[in-house]
């Protein structure tokens, strides 16, 4: 009786441990898309977290950070809801709640455009270069757009 409890004790404890060594490798395979991203239009600078198990990112830096007609910091003037049109773009989250889905992709999550105030659903995928295709979309995904993001060493 006793080698029968060791026996299925020792099984519970190995399949436990083989678990936690799977969650930490997906976990360093989901994290690769922590850092700052360039877009490829070269308008801003990308910082991308992990908050809470989520991937989110957030303009860091912008090319040209002032409005040239006030000289004050850029808002969010394009904001269909006219409360948020006084948002500073800088330090502005567009890329929110993306998880990892496996397979260097991360879904789920949305992307916002300051320059025509419009939210997307999104997908990411880095490839094998390790740039990312962004791709934004509006209900499916081959009506979308991708662009391709280069990180920031």
């Amino acid at each position: 009786m006793k080698s029968i409890f060791l026996t299925f004790s020792l099984a519970i404890l190995t399949v436990g441990v083989a678990f936690g060594q799977d969650k930490k490798a997906d976990q360093k395979e989901a994290d690769r898309l922590i850092g700052v991203w360039a877009p490829s239009n070269g308008r801003a600078l990308v910082k991308v977290q992990n908050i809470a198990g989520k991937y989110y990112g957030r303009i860091v830096k912008l090319k040209e950070p002032n409005d040239p007609e006030t000289g004050k910091p850029k808002l969010d003037k394009n904001n269909p809801d006219e409360s948020l049109r006084d948002t500073p773009l800088l330090g502005y989250r567009m890329l929110k709640d993306f998880v990892y889905a496996g397979d260097d992709e991360w879904t789920e999550g949305t992307i916002y455009d300051p320059l025509s105030g419009s939210l997307y659903s999104c997908t990411i995928k880095m490839k094998k270069d390790g740039s990312l295709d962004i791709r934004g979309y509006i209900g499916v995904k081959a009506l979308g757009r991708t662009d391709v993001w280069t990180r920031v060493k």
